[in-house]
């Protein structure tokens, strides 16, 4: 059985990772309202029609979010969707995650498997939930023309109420829900005109702001089950290192500690409270065995990485004959972009909580990606998938965290809940310090460019190296993404770069496993570190060439009118083409950057000003983004701005760095993310569209990078090839 479960497991994280870090559309597995037609979410449910919807007759509409809510937005995205169809009023619609079920519940876009990320939720739900929505409203419809004994045809849905002008009859939805209930389930229904739209495209309420504001909101950390005991984990200081033997007895000394016990992990304590089970935890004494550590530092790895950089890498794309290209330019041009490893550090720090019984496994969890840990646990337990049941709460942030492959804080619950007999509940917290010192992290890159130009400035060929460690390769979902030795996601934003340039080449030297630094994708992914090499080489190249860097963009790309439009329409928005008001002291200057990722097109625009001892203020972001069907403006802007400021944390003072294999930073205070002081003015500007909708949670990171050092250089004449920028202007 167990081979069977890791077999299923395996095939479903195929289609699975290649939509989460690279947007790729999938095809699904059949209609997924058609098989929810035939089971509820809840069995008490009034009215039912499908997996999604649920019409009560207090006149409440329940939304089923399939997607996990951690701060972007989705449940009013998905609200907003079944909500048009219906012809709802907002304020009667609430929303509860799903349960783990990649058949009713898979993410259309990953195929048979249900879970958050890649920027897909509202582009795999698009269609989907309106027709949940529309589907609803039909059998409402048809409930109230039978009462009535009028046409359905004659009947109008507006704001949650059912009602026919000829004879003036009117019902809430409440009120028709139980008639409802009895009306065969349409097998097609009719999508609204985007002309007839109410709420997409418009503004409406956050469905989660309430509930987070009154703290009602309901997290990992806020479950408290009958004889809980929660559960710190010492781990190991170093990649590689295990327990050679531990000292329990100072950490049994200290009041309130139940349990001590080693898991392949570490070595976990429990106790009544968080603060018990942590002093326990330090209490502890134990004996780490280094013999199989990794002892490296980042200033080694950056060494090795430039050795690779000097030589051919794996061809990821190549046009035309770039090293003839290179050695018959007028100009030359080379540069070396470098990238350390980066932490999440969502707001929320890891947390799960889990119980084993007879009938089998229930966990509580900030849950991004049902399928994985729903099999992974099934595996480890020797169950059937069916009987892990996981119960979808609220998620402070990921920003990829969550979403591990490896299941690896779910699976280290699983260890200690196994190695205490089930005898309890527990829940597993992870301090911040935790994650950053023993978690997974972005992998620190390094990219070679080189680029020639003809006599007239315009690129003749480009060639990128790009080096770095693979967040695919030893997982599941190598078979499907890593093709021909390269992958995908290392190269993403270079091998498709957008420019008319003749002779382009893109290479890339994956690193090998004796770096034992655990990595996963992180906040859009590879675009974390090609959109700036690409955006700032680029730059440099106008540079040489005398131009304009917003016009020398422009007329490299004619093939691509998306990237153009917002590339205009940011510079349009933030006066581009006229001089900027001079700083009372210090200079000031203005870089651009534009970028598709995840199906979605940005270009940012950055004001700066430099004092004269080189520390600097980011003043003002353009931001134009091209996402497809704006279904909820308000959202796509507070994504925007949520991803400039994740962004320009990253650029300002993010890194992590190992130093004999150690990690050195521990928190926010040697790791900061951006203040609210630091946090500058930002516009962001939709392009219009009736294309569909396609992903907002991740596009807005990658262009804040390269545009600020733009800027910088506009300021300073001063060019930063090196994240993050910290005291370089100061040299």
């Amino acid at each position: 059985m167990k081979t069977r479960i890791e077999n299923v497991s395996r095939r479903d994280f195929l289609k699975a990772g290649a939509g989460l870090t690279l947007g790729l559309v999938l095809p699904g597995t059949g209609s997924a309202l058609a098989a929810a037609a035939k089971e509820s979410h809840r069995s008490e449910a009034t009215f039912a029609p499908n997996a999604f919807v649920r019409i009560g007759t207090d006149n409440r509409v329940t939304v089923v979010a399939k997607h996990l809510e951690m701060g972007q937005g989705t449940y009013t995205g998905l609200a907003t969707l079944v909500a048009e169809e219906l012809d709802a009023d907002w304020a009667q619609v609430q929303v509860e995650g799903a349960p783990a079920d990649a058949k009713r519940y898979n993410n259309l876009l990953w195929g048979p498997s249900q879970g958050t990320g890649g920027s897909t939720a509202i582009a795999n739900s698009f269609e989907q939930m309106r027709h949940a929505g529309a589907s609803a409203r039909a059998m409402l419809v048809q409930a109230a023309a039978a009462r009535w004994k009028v046409p359905a045809g004659e009947i109008r849905v507006k704001a949650g109420v059912v009602s026919h002008a000829k004879s003036g009859r009117k019902a809430a939805f409440g009120e028709l829900a139980e008639a409802a209930a009895k009306q065969p389930v349409p097998q097609d229904v009719r999508l609204k005109d985007p002309k007839d739209f109410t709420l997409i495209g418009r503004h409406v309420p956050r469905k989660d702001s309430v509930e987070k504001t009154t703290g009602r909101a309901r997290f990992t950390q806020d479950v408290k089950l009958p004889g809980m005991l929660v559960a710190v984990v010492a781990h190991p200081p170093r990649f590689g290192t295990t327990v050679r033997a531990v000292d329990e007895r100072a950490a049994r000394a200290v009041p309130g500690v139940v349990r001590v016990v080693r898991i392949p992990q570490g070595v976990a304590v429990l106790a009544r409270d968080y603060w018990t089970a942590k002093k326990g935890r330090d209490a502890l004494q134990i004996d780490w065995d280094d013999s199989a550590a990794y002892r490296g530092s980042s200033e080694q790895i950056f060494a090795d990485y430039r050795q690779l950089a000097a030589t051919p890498g794996l061809v990821a794309r190549s046009d035309g004959d770039t090293d003839k290209a290179l050695a018959g330019g007028a100009k030359a041009l080379e540069a070396e972009y470098a990238f350390p490893y980066l932490a999440h550090a969502p707001m929320e720090p890891l947390n799960c909580v889990m119980r084993l019984d007879a009938q089998g496994c229930e966990v509580w969890n900030g849950e991004q990606f049902q399928t994985g840990d729903q099999f992974t646990l099934a595996a480890f337990f020797g169950l059937q998938p069916e009987q892990v049941k996981l119960n979808m709460l609220f998620a402070g942030g990921s920003f990829g965290r969550r979403a591990n492959p490896a299941a690896d804080y779910v699976l280290e619950t699983a260890h200690i809940v196994k190695a205490i007999r089930g005898e309890a509940p527990v829940k597993l917290v992870w301090s911040r310090e935790d994650d950053m010192r023993a978690g997974y992290y972005r992998p620190l890159y390094l990219h070679r460019l080189r680029a020639a130009l003809d006599a007239q400035g315009k690129p003749l060929a480009w060639s990128q190296r790009v080096v770095g460690q693979s967040i695919i390769a030893g997982t599941p979902f190598e078979s499907a993404m890593v093709k021909d030795g390269i992958d995908a996601t290392s190269v993403e934003g270079a091998a498709n770069l957008p420019y008319a340039i003749p002779n382009l080449q893109v290479e890339l030297h994956t690193t090998s496993t004796d770096v034992k630094v655990p990595v996963l994708w992180w906040r859009s992914v590879g675009s974390t570190h090609t959109a700036f090499a690409a955006e700032v080489f680029l730059d440099e190249l106008a540079t040489a060439a005398g131009a304009d860097p917003v016009a020398y963009r422009l007329d490299l790309l004619g093939a691509h009118p998306r990237h153009a439009g917002v590339l205009k329409l940011a510079a349009d928005k933030a006066g581009w083409s006229k001089p900027l008001a001079p700083a009372k002291t210090g200079k000031r200057g203005r870089g651009v950057a534009v970028h598709e990722s995840f199906n979605s097109y940005v270009a940012q625009v950055v004001e700066v000003t430099v004092a004269d001892d080189g520390s600097f203020k980011v003043d003002r972001v353009v931001c134009a983004v091209d996402c497809g069907i704006a279904v909820n403006p308000d959202v796509i802007r507070a994504q925007m701005e949520g991803g400039i400021g994740f962004g320009l944390s990253a650029a300002l003072s993010g890194a992590i760095t190992l130093k004999d294999g150690v990690v050195e930073q521990s928190n926010f205070h040697d790791y900061p993310v951006l203040r609210i002081d630091q946090m500058p003015a930002v516009e962001v500007h939709i392009v219009p569209s009736a294309a569909k909708p396609t992903g907002v949670g991740e596009p807005g990171v990658p262009p804040i990078a390269p545009a600020l050092v733009n800027a910088l250089y506009a300021a300073t004449g001063k060019r930063i090839r090196t994240l993050p920028i910290g005291e370089q202007l100061k040299a």
